[in-house]
């Protein structure tokens, strides 16, 4: 009951906030929604030609992951860019499991403190690092999408692709947020469940493990893991494959279409991306879905780290049909 009352309140603020907009578009002679068209992944020069609007948001998120932090931000960062470290409030603990999707109505007081809403655009700054660090913008901006924001995207390259044009304005010191109210409109159907994950195996559902192939073959296992191994019937596409650690980017989207396609050939095909925290397997959803145009994917939270500690679930070891090496060896905790 006490769900229900909280989904009807966040209904009925979010008509009034809609209301009070369509009113005020009336009057100014402003469209109603003023937010940005941003495709998923955009560059230092596009953000650079909408950096002083009010409708964006820009998110530095560079945290640990980066070997950086709020000194990094104060020390210089995009003009206007609002700290939020990853992974802060993105994460929490819940049923002996990190790193799991916090409540809504915590997200939504949290997202409201930093003003996002939806007529506007986040715009989501990693330090711009390596893949590791890239997992946690991905996995923002899946939080983003899963809590109904409509306009979210990633800077490619990160702080490092800004400031490699000395062109480039940089502001030093904080910035205070300008508080609003965010309303969710989550999309349960983003993220799967223990049981639903249990009841999709052997179907034709495509478990894909986003983890280094030595994890995958339970060889190697995240230090929080109760057990090593993998989903029974997965396939393995490690996240790092996806990311140039040369260029410190995401790969261009050809090569990113044909690593996918090595492991998962049909876009219409159901997908359950996980890794051990739903951190690597963001990075899988983010370029199968957002970029590559796979219809189905959705995102198992709790990965192995949850899915280990339940003796009850299935394990599989070894190698396995579909298994894909990856290109240089990752952190073993993502």
């Amino acid at each position: 009951m006490v769900r229900i009352k909280a989904a009807l309140h966040r209904m009925a603020a979010k008509a009034s906030k809609l209301a009070l907009a369509l009113t005020a578009a009336v009057w100014l002679g402003l469209p109603a929604m003023a937010a940005v068209d941003a495709p998923p992944l955009v560059s230092a020069e596009w953000l650079k030609t909408h950096l002083n609007r009010d409708d964006i948001i820009i998110l530095d998120i560079r945290s640990p992951y980066a070997d950086s932090g709020k000194p990094d931000y104060l020390k210089g960062h995009i003009p206007g860019a609002l700290w939020s470290e990853y992974p802060g409030v993105w994460r929490t603990e819940r049923d002996g499991v990190e790193g799991m999707l916090p409540s809504v109505e915590k997200l939504e007081a949290s997202l409201s403190e930093l003003g996002v809403t939806e007529e506007k655009t986040v715009v989501i700054v990693p330090a711009g690092k390596d893949s590791q660090e890239f997992g946690g913008a991905a996995r923002i901006y899946w939080t983003l999408k899963q809590l109904g924001q409509p306009s979210v995207t990633i800077l490619d390259g990160g702080h490092s692709a800004w400031t490699a044009d000395a062109s480039n304005p940089i502001e030093t010191g904080d910035v205070t947020p300008e508080g609003d109210m965010f309303i969710a409109e989550a999309d349960t159907d983003m993220v799967v469940s223990d049981e639903q994950v249990k009841e999709q195996i052997g179907t034709r559902i495509v478990m894909l493990d986003g983890r280094p192939h030595a994890q995958f073959i339970g060889n190697d296992k995240h230090s929080n893991a109760k057990r090593a191994g993998r989903i029974p019937g997965s396939v393995n596409l490690d996240q790092d494959r996806f990311f140039d650690a040369a260029k410190k980017r995401l790969r261009p989207p050809a090569e990113l279409a044909a690593i996918a396609s090595s492991v998962v050939d049909d876009p219409a095909a159901e997908i359950v991306s996980y890794c051990n925290t739903g951190h690597w397997s963001a990075t899988n959803w983010f370029v199968l879905h957002e970029l590559l145009g796979y219809e189905n994917v959705s995102l198992y939270d709790a990965s192995m780290v949850g899915w280990s500690a339940n003796p009850a679930l299935p394990m599989e070891i070894g190698e396995a049909v579909g298994s894909a090496k990856p290109a240089v060896a990752a952190s073993p905790n993502g």
